[in-house]
């Protein structure tokens, strides 16, 4: 009794330091590209040069080729390769922050791109050896908490970097949000120095993981597993419709008639707490077995929460309802990406945990980034309604596709 209480110990001690560190290491990210846009503007910034510095979130996209240099280790153990490599970056990353501390928003505004860029990367890179050193340590049935710990992570990261980062620098200064983002980071980064392997499996610690000439027979190998392909065609549509709904929801609540601040409560802390909630809820009710069934059940609760959306709309609903529909929205989104996070853990092979964590990073967010601009043009032509009609239509075909397609959960991976 005494092994498993210790053993359900240092699960929820992992679980509490993965969940810090994507908390960090998001924060940042999303105040840069979230918050920071605002207060540009404030200070005069015309439209093209805030879109221009929406560009430094490119970075993501190359996860997949970031995750080689992560991945390729020879003879040294597996845990300490990947802190070593999370600290280093995060190192790094906390150094960005600083340097944006001392800047200011009256700096030369291509400095600003550059450590903004440099952020973002390092934001996307440190998140490779953090995610595969998740999915080394923990075992099978703690990996859908885990993916939901991460969605609640996020979520709160949106909370702090889309919204009490904002107050942060109204009230103390454009300083304020890096030096406390660079003090979480910091504390994120000792909790990594205290992770360690455990249990009998420590003695594969000394296995050697992918030869630097394997690029292109890893990545087959990947898409060989048995429902390897299905996965990755929900990895491109299944989070990005009930998330594009989500990326437009504050500016339809402040078309609707909100004032700005009540916008700011409803969607970002209250629709914030709400998905992170919805993602902790996913990962305690659902587990390894009942995986499968989740996926779609979860994709149809999308679909409907976007016509109910698009409902209230055409009938001119109440303030109350919109309320109600923009949380259940929120609680939809929180429970797609924990579901998401939980498959990505469990598509990622033994010993190839970095390269396959970010060609699913890289695809999830390519499916992210290609939904929103096409929104958008179906907004500008067909309103709201429009949009969110087509955003439905597309939740039902990923939710008719992976209940008619079911994904292979239970296969022998490579030992």
């Amino acid at each position: 009794m005494k092994t498993a209480d210790s053993q359900n110990i240092c699960w929820c001690w992992y679980q509490f330091s993965f969940g810090t560190l994507n908390l960090a290491l998001a924060t940042p990210a999303i105040y840069l590209a979230i918050g920071l846009p605002l207060i540009t503007r404030q200070h005069g910034w015309s439209g093209t040069e805030i879109g221009v510095f929406q560009l430094m979130g490119f970075p993501a996209l190359f996860k997949i080729i970031m995750a080689w240099p992560v991945e390729n280790q020879h003879d040294i153990a597996v845990t300490k390769h990947y802190v070593r490599w999370a600290t280093l970056l995060g190192s790094a990353y906390l150094l960005v922050l600083l340097a944006l501390a001392m800047s200011g928003i009256d700096a030369n505004r291509w400095q600003l791109f550059t450590l903004g860029l440099l952020a973002s990367g390092l934001s996307a890179w440190a998140d490779i050896p953090v995610n595969a050193l998740a999915i080394y340590l923990l075992p099978p049935e703690e990996r859908i908490r885990a993916g939901g710990i991460r969605s609640a992570a996020l979520c709160l990261a949106a909370i702090l970097g889309g919204g009490l980062m904002l107050l942060a620098q109204q009230n103390w200064g454009w300083h304020a949000p890096f030096i406390f983002m660079a003090s979480l980071l910091f504390a994120a980064l000792w909790l990594l120095s205290t992770l360690r392997k455990t249990g009998k499996t420590a003695k594969t610690e000394h296995l050697a993981l992918v030869p630097e000439t394997a690029w292109l027979a890893t990545w087959r190998d990947f898409f060989r597993q048995p429902g390897a392909w299905r996965w990755t065609l929900l990895l491109l549509g299944y989070f990005p419709f009930v998330a594009t709904g989500w990326v437009y929801l504050k500016p339809l609540l402040l078309d609707y008639g909100f004032a700005a601040k009540e916008v700011a409560w409803i969607a970002g802390v209250g629709g914030g707490g709400c998905a992170a909630l919805a993602s902790l809820a996913t990962a305690r009710l659902v587990n390894h077995g009942t995986l499968g069934r989740s996926v779609p059940l979860c994709a149809f609760a999308g679909f409907a929460t976007l016509v109910f959306l698009a409902a209230a709309i055409w009938h001119h609903a109440d303030h109350r309802v919109m309320i109600v529909t923009s949380l259940l929205l929120a609680a939809s989104m929180g429970t797609t990406a924990s579901l998401a996070f939980s498959l990505m853990m469990e598509f990622a092979r033994v010993r190839h945990q970095a390269v396959d964590y970010g060609l699913q990073a890289s695809l999830f967010t390519l499916g992210r980034l290609t939904i929103p601009p096409i929104a958008g043009f179906i907004l500008d032509r067909f309103n709201y309604v429009g949009m969110l009609a087509a955003l439905a239509l597309g939740a039902l075909i990923m939710a008719m596709f992976s209940y008619i397609a079911p994904l292979i959960l239970d296969r022998h991976k490579t030992e």
